[in-house]
């Protein structure tokens, strides 16, 4: 994958007059023809590839960029747990919204939900949770207090939004 890419996209940034009483409406994508697989649907793995552009953008918006990185802090998936819905094709337009179900000053939880941009279908979810690291020492570590204070505020708000049927759930074959 190009990494600029990243350079490319437009994000949005955190502001004091952002409604942050619902989960951020903050990324939308559209399925690439390269995340079709031979069932003439996104692949899989390409779902994974969207929450990741949807988890840059919430990093983006609370100012953990390029800057932010160069300081050798960054955030590291620890767990992820997805949930498919509804397939999509080619050219479909995406929208993604982000609910975050935890935080503390070095771990974030939160929720993606992939919706089809125009019908507002729900496509998919996933559960992530992720530490903040000090790439040099390898080793968990505070997040620097702009991104903690921004994600603070928004938590304030998420914590009152009841959380997802989806969260915590585990898999397996229900017993006869």
């Amino acid at each position: 994958m190009d990494n600029n890419i990243y350079l490319k996209r437009k994000y949005q940034y955190f502001s004091s007059k952002d409604d942050l009483t619902k989960p951020l409406a903050i990324y939308e994508s559209e399925v690439q023809p390269d995340w079709i697989d031979y069932n003439d649907h996104m692949s899989e793995s390409f779902y994974l590839y969207a929450f990741g552009d949807a988890s840059d953008a919430l990093f983006q918006y609370v100012g953990i960029d390029d800057n932010y990185r160069t300081s050798g802090k960054s955030f590291y998936t620890v767990e992820t747990h997805i949930n498919f819905y509804l397939e999509v094709s080619k050219g479909e337009l995406l929208s993604f919204t982000t609910q975050l179900l935890g935080l503390d000053k070095k771990r974030l939880h939160f929720f993606h939900q992939m919706l089809h941009a125009e019908t507002g279908e729900l496509l998919a979810t996933t559960e992530q949770m992720l530490v903040h690291v000090d790439m040099k020492k390898s080793k968990a570590c505070e997040i620097e207090t702009g991104p903690l204070q921004i994600l603070e505020k928004i938590w304030n708000f998420h914590q009152k939004i009841l959380s997802p049927k989806q969260k915590g759930s585990v898999m397996s074959i229900p017993k006869k």
